[in-house]
């Protein structure tokens, strides 16, 4: 990304990115979701999914990596967690009912947790009987420093899930901190999943990984999962589900529900295109 300033940054075809441009652009309906599945690694099944916001630009679709950042530490970070969980609720509401032992995850800025709007915009959107099949996203520096105990204690009263996203590092004291929070749900980054290649030996911190599991009792989800080979290596760990270009990629609602419908087992099929 070139072009960045401290008001904003343009995009790779030299669109100006700021949080004029993403509000105007929400207002006129260029924001869209994909869903990304969650697949259990013990049979192949979709178990979730994780709600992704695209920007769609005359330019061309903006990916969240590039303006979210733009967003975090500005009142716009909420409103677009606030349309995500409504519009996530209207694509979505009917399949969870209809699929309660799934799940959806919704990503949330720390600056929005704890100030009532979470539960506010479930209420609305009709979510609330639904909160025990919602996971809260939350990234790894958010624990404990910006979001509090107390924060993920109610959210977790409420039914809610609460996972941390992006945990680059697996051992020490970063196992001690995710095993004092309130969580359910810890993803491992891709680049660690990365680490996982059929030349070279296991990576070390897939033990830190099933000591977690052990210790914990927290659901693991690997994220960017590329190859049966690292499937295979995950579900070995004891890692429970994963994600990634492997299993799919984030797909609009209507392909999301489709995928859900088919179990495709580690081990028995190849990559698919």
């Amino acid at each position: 990304m070139t072009g960045g300033t401290d008001r904003g940054r343009r995009s790779k075809k030299g669109a100006l990115m700021d949080v004029d441009a993403m509000r105007q652009g929400m207002a006129a309906g260029e924001f869209f979701l994909e869903y990304l599945p969650v697949v259990s690694l013990a049979d192949g099944r979709c178990i979730g999914g994780e709600a992704l916001a695209r920007w769609r630009r005359p330019s061309g679709v903006v990916m969240p990596n590039d303006f979210v950042p733009l967003a975090e530490g500005t009142p716009f970070s909420g409103e677009l967690c606030y349309w995500v969980i409504e519009t996530a609720a209207s694509e979505l509401a009917g399949w969870l009912r209809s699929n309660p032992h799934c799940s959806l995850s919704i990503n949330v800025s720390p600056e929005i947790l704890g100030r009532g709007g979470i539960r506010y915009a479930a209420d609305k959107s009709g979510l609330s009987d639904l909160f025990p099949q919602l996971i809260l996203e939350i990234t790894e520096r958010g624990v404990p420093d910006i979001i509090g105990l107390k924060a993920l204690d109610d959210y977790s009263r409420w039914g809610m899930r609460i996972a941390v996203d992006d945990v680059s590092r697996v051992g020490g004291a970063n196992l001690a901190v995710l095993s004092r929070a309130p969580l359910s749900v810890i993803k491992i980054d891709a680049a660690l999943v990365a680490e996982v290649q059929p030349e070279g030996s296991l990576p070390e911190w897939l033990e830190g990984v099933a000591a977690l599991i052990l210790n914990a009792g927290l659901m693991v989800i690997a994220e960017g999962v590329e190859t049966e080979q690292q499937a295979l290596a995950l579900r070995a760990a004891g890692v429970q589900a994963a994600q990634g270009h492997f299993f799919s990629r984030s797909i609009p609602a209507q392909a999301f529900m489709a995928f859900s419908r088919q179990a495709r087992p580690v081990g028995t099929r190849s990559a698919p295109r």
